[in-house]
């Protein structure tokens, strides 16, 4: 796997910036600059502020998707079990296929038995047992055990402002 941790010193004017885009994403650059003042006592211009975004979204300090509403789509989470027996002949194109399927929102690797997971979204239930079907006839000798569940009733999604407080022990002054 290739490392692409973001290299990234923070400032107070970045995480203020990561609060600030948490909270409202469509903030412009101009307005953000105003607020940055009123709220945080930080006198900077737009121009700065907007150069302050694209360096932090190109160093990979945040990524920006596009995430549909939760009434157009059936979320699932699905995890993994291995077939010890054959892991180590396909478990590489398993994992990309997962990863690059159109249906996976968010895709991880935890501890236990069950090792990999994924978020993923489909129109309908139906739609989510032919992609099991499919999985299963593509990737079965890799997989024992496929559990998923259907996501019910979302009733937070989204990234609250207040986590970036953690970012400000380490922040430089500016």
């Amino acid at each position: 796997m290739v490392d692409d941790s973001p290299d990234w010193e923070f400032s107070r004017r970045d995480v203020a910036i990561l609060t600030e885009l948490a909270d409202d994403p469509q903030l412009s650059s101009r307005e953000l600059t105003g607020v940055l003042e009123a709220e945080y006592g930080i006198d900077v211009s737009h121009v700065t502020v907007s150069e302050s975004i694209r360096r932090m979204r190109d160093e990979g300090v945040f990524r920006e998707a596009i995430v549909p509403n939760e009434e157009y789509y059936v979320f699932a989470l699905f995890e993994f079990k291995f077939h010890a027996e054959n892991f180590a002949d396909g478990w590489r194109e398993t994992m990309e296929a997962i990863r690059d399927d159109e249906h996976t929102l968010f895709y991880f690797l935890s501890d236990g038995e069950y090792q990999w997971k994924t978020v993923m979204m489909f129109r309908d239930r139906e739609d989510v047992s032919r992609w099991i079907h499919e999985f299963y006839k593509e990737h079965g000798d890799v997989i024992s055990n496929l559990r998923n569940s259907v996501v019910h009733n979302v009733l937070k999604f989204e990234t609250d402002p207040r986590i970036f407080e953690d970012l400000l022990e380490d922040a430089d002054a500016i």
